[in-house]
Protein backbone atom coordinates (compact mmCIF):
# COMPACT_ATOMS: atom_id res chain seq x y z
CA UNK A 1 0.00 0.00 0.00
CA UNK A 2 2.83 2.40 0.79
CA UNK A 3 4.47 1.70 -2.59
CA UNK A 4 1.27 2.72 -4.43
CA UNK A 5 1.30 6.14 -2.72
CA UNK A 6 5.00 6.82 -3.31
CA UNK A 7 4.80 7.07 -7.10
CA UNK A 8 2.21 9.92 -7.18
CA UNK A 9 4.09 11.76 -4.44
CA UNK A 10 7.37 11.44 -6.33
CA UNK A 11 5.72 12.73 -9.55
CA UNK A 12 4.31 15.75 -7.73
CA UNK A 13 7.67 16.49 -6.07
CA UNK A 14 9.50 16.19 -9.41
CA UNK A 15 6.97 18.52 -11.09
CA UNK A 16 7.38 21.10 -8.35
CA UNK A 17 11.17 20.91 -8.69
CA UNK A 18 10.98 21.55 -12.44
CA UNK A 19 8.57 24.48 -11.99
CA UNK A 20 10.70 26.07 -9.24
CA UNK A 21 13.91 25.73 -11.29
CA UNK A 22 12.34 27.28 -14.39
CA UNK A 23 10.87 30.11 -12.30
CA UNK A 24 14.28 30.89 -10.76
CA UNK A 25 15.86 31.31 -14.21
CA UNK A 26 13.20 33.91 -15.03
CA UNK A 27 14.71 36.14 -12.34
CA UNK A 28 18.41 35.27 -12.76
CA UNK A 29 20.95 37.98 -13.60
CA UNK A 30 24.29 37.04 -15.20
CA UNK A 31 26.75 38.88 -17.40
CA UNK A 32 25.00 39.09 -20.75
CA UNK A 33 21.68 37.73 -19.47
CA UNK A 34 18.64 38.85 -17.49
CA UNK A 35 16.15 36.00 -17.31
CA UNK A 36 15.53 35.06 -20.95
CA UNK A 37 16.94 38.35 -22.31
CA UNK A 38 20.37 38.27 -23.97
CA UNK A 39 22.37 40.68 -26.17
CA UNK A 40 20.85 38.95 -29.22
CA UNK A 41 17.25 39.59 -28.09
CA UNK A 42 15.45 42.08 -30.33
CA UNK A 43 12.66 44.42 -29.33
CA UNK A 44 10.19 42.42 -31.42
CA UNK A 45 11.13 39.30 -29.36
CA UNK A 46 9.77 40.95 -26.20
CA UNK A 47 6.15 40.11 -27.09
CA UNK A 48 7.03 36.40 -27.29
CA UNK A 49 9.26 36.34 -24.17
CA UNK A 50 6.74 38.27 -22.07
CA UNK A 51 3.58 36.77 -23.62
CA UNK A 52 2.01 36.30 -20.17
CA UNK A 53 2.95 39.79 -19.00
CA UNK A 54 2.12 43.32 -20.12
CA UNK A 55 4.44 45.60 -22.06
CA UNK A 56 4.00 49.36 -21.96
CA UNK A 57 5.88 51.22 -24.67
CA UNK A 58 7.01 54.84 -24.41
CA UNK A 59 8.52 55.73 -27.79
CA UNK A 60 10.84 58.65 -28.31
CA UNK A 61 9.87 61.13 -30.98
CA UNK A 62 13.17 60.68 -32.77
CA UNK A 63 15.00 63.52 -34.47
CA UNK A 64 11.71 64.97 -35.73
CA UNK A 65 10.00 65.14 -32.35
CA UNK A 66 9.37 68.06 -30.05
CA UNK A 67 10.24 66.29 -26.78
CA UNK A 68 13.98 66.93 -26.64
CA UNK A 69 14.31 65.45 -23.15
CA UNK A 70 13.34 61.89 -24.07
CA UNK A 71 16.20 60.47 -26.07
CA UNK A 72 15.41 56.75 -25.83
CA UNK A 73 12.48 54.42 -26.36
CA UNK A 74 11.41 52.73 -23.13
CA UNK A 75 9.73 49.33 -22.75
CA UNK A 76 8.23 48.66 -19.32
CA UNK A 77 7.49 45.03 -18.43
CA UNK A 78 4.64 44.49 -15.97
CA UNK A 79 3.80 41.12 -14.47
CA UNK A 80 0.17 39.97 -14.34
CA UNK A 81 -1.27 41.78 -11.36
CA UNK A 82 0.53 45.01 -12.23
CA UNK A 83 3.97 44.58 -10.61
CA UNK A 84 6.67 46.45 -12.55
CA UNK A 85 9.59 44.12 -13.40
CA UNK A 86 11.94 45.77 -15.89
CA UNK A 87 12.60 48.87 -17.96
CA UNK A 88 14.25 47.98 -21.27
CA UNK A 89 16.05 50.46 -23.56
CA UNK A 90 16.90 49.49 -27.16
CA UNK A 91 20.17 50.39 -28.93
CA UNK A 92 18.32 51.92 -31.89
CA UNK A 93 15.24 54.08 -31.43
CA UNK A 94 11.98 53.44 -33.29
CA UNK A 95 13.33 50.13 -34.64
CA UNK A 96 11.67 46.83 -33.65
CA UNK A 97 14.67 44.86 -34.98
CA UNK A 98 17.04 46.64 -32.60
CA UNK A 99 18.75 44.69 -29.84
CA UNK A 100 18.75 45.77 -26.19
CA UNK A 101 21.11 48.43 -24.85
CA UNK A 102 20.21 48.24 -21.15
CA UNK A 103 17.79 46.72 -18.66
CA UNK A 104 16.91 48.48 -15.42
CA UNK A 105 15.96 45.99 -12.72
CA UNK A 106 12.79 47.15 -10.95
CA UNK A 107 11.77 44.01 -9.02
CA UNK A 108 13.59 42.60 -6.00
CA UNK A 109 13.16 38.99 -7.18
CA UNK A 110 15.84 39.44 -9.85
CA UNK A 111 19.08 38.12 -8.38
CA UNK A 112 22.72 37.57 -9.35
CA UNK A 113 24.61 34.38 -8.52
CA UNK A 114 26.34 36.29 -5.70
CA UNK A 115 22.94 37.25 -4.26
CA UNK A 116 22.65 40.89 -5.33
CA UNK A 117 19.06 42.10 -5.59
CA UNK A 118 17.45 45.52 -5.79
CA UNK A 119 17.28 45.47 -1.96
CA UNK A 120 21.00 44.74 -1.45
CA UNK A 121 23.10 47.02 0.71
CA UNK A 122 26.59 48.23 -0.22
CA UNK A 123 28.28 45.71 2.10
CA UNK A 124 26.67 42.81 0.18
CA UNK A 125 27.60 44.30 -3.19
CA UNK A 126 31.21 44.99 -2.16
CA UNK A 127 31.77 41.62 -0.46
CA UNK A 128 30.83 39.49 -3.45
CA UNK A 129 31.77 41.60 -6.48
CA UNK A 130 34.68 43.52 -7.91
CA UNK A 131 33.74 47.20 -8.01
CA UNK A 132 35.97 48.49 -10.80
CA UNK A 133 35.36 52.19 -10.23
CA UNK A 134 33.09 54.75 -8.59
CA UNK A 135 31.95 57.89 -10.40
CA UNK A 136 30.34 60.80 -8.59
CA UNK A 137 27.62 63.06 -9.92
CA UNK A 138 25.77 65.96 -8.30
CA UNK A 139 23.15 63.66 -6.78
CA UNK A 140 24.67 60.18 -6.59
CA UNK A 141 27.60 57.81 -6.90
CA UNK A 142 27.65 55.12 -9.58
CA UNK A 143 29.38 51.79 -8.97
CA UNK A 144 30.70 49.91 -12.03
CA UNK A 145 30.78 46.10 -11.75
CA UNK A 146 32.55 44.86 -14.88
CA UNK A 147 32.15 41.18 -13.91
CA UNK A 148 28.38 41.59 -14.46
CA UNK A 149 28.52 44.58 -16.85
CA UNK A 150 26.22 46.47 -14.48
CA UNK A 151 26.00 49.86 -12.85
CA UNK A 152 24.52 50.48 -9.42
CA UNK A 153 23.60 53.99 -8.33
CA UNK A 154 23.52 55.15 -4.71
CA UNK A 155 21.99 58.52 -3.74
CA UNK A 156 24.16 61.13 -2.03
CA UNK A 157 21.72 61.05 0.89
CA UNK A 158 22.66 57.38 1.50
CA UNK A 159 26.32 58.45 1.41
CA UNK A 160 25.79 61.12 4.06
CA UNK A 161 26.43 63.94 1.56
CA UNK A 162 24.34 66.96 0.66
CA UNK A 163 22.06 66.34 -2.31
CA UNK A 164 23.96 68.54 -4.78
CA UNK A 165 27.59 67.78 -4.12
CA UNK A 166 30.54 67.42 -6.47
CA UNK A 167 32.77 65.67 -3.93
CA UNK A 168 34.56 62.62 -5.31
CA UNK A 169 33.48 59.42 -3.56
CA UNK A 170 35.71 56.37 -3.04
CA UNK A 171 34.63 52.79 -2.23
CA UNK A 172 35.92 53.19 1.33
CA UNK A 173 33.63 56.20 1.96
CA UNK A 174 30.40 54.37 1.14
CA UNK A 175 28.55 53.22 4.28
CA UNK A 176 27.91 49.46 4.52
CA UNK A 177 24.16 50.01 4.90
CA UNK A 178 23.79 52.31 1.87
CA UNK A 179 20.84 51.23 -0.31
CA UNK A 180 20.93 51.29 -4.08
CA UNK A 181 18.77 53.67 -6.08
CA UNK A 182 19.06 51.88 -9.42
CA UNK A 183 20.44 48.62 -10.80
CA UNK A 184 21.14 48.53 -14.57
CA UNK A 185 22.48 45.65 -16.68
CA UNK A 186 24.22 46.72 -19.90
CA UNK A 187 24.32 44.71 -23.14
CA UNK A 188 27.21 46.34 -24.99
Amino acid sequence: MIKKNILPIMLIAFSLLIVSCSNNSKFKIEKGRVGELTPQTTIQDLNKIFANDSIVVNLSEGAQGENYFQEDDEYYIFEKGGKLLLKIMPKEQLDSTSTIKSIEILDERFKTESGITLNSRYSEINANNNINRVESTLQSATLFLDNLNTTITIDNEELGLKEFNTQKVSKEQIPDLAKMKSFIVWFN
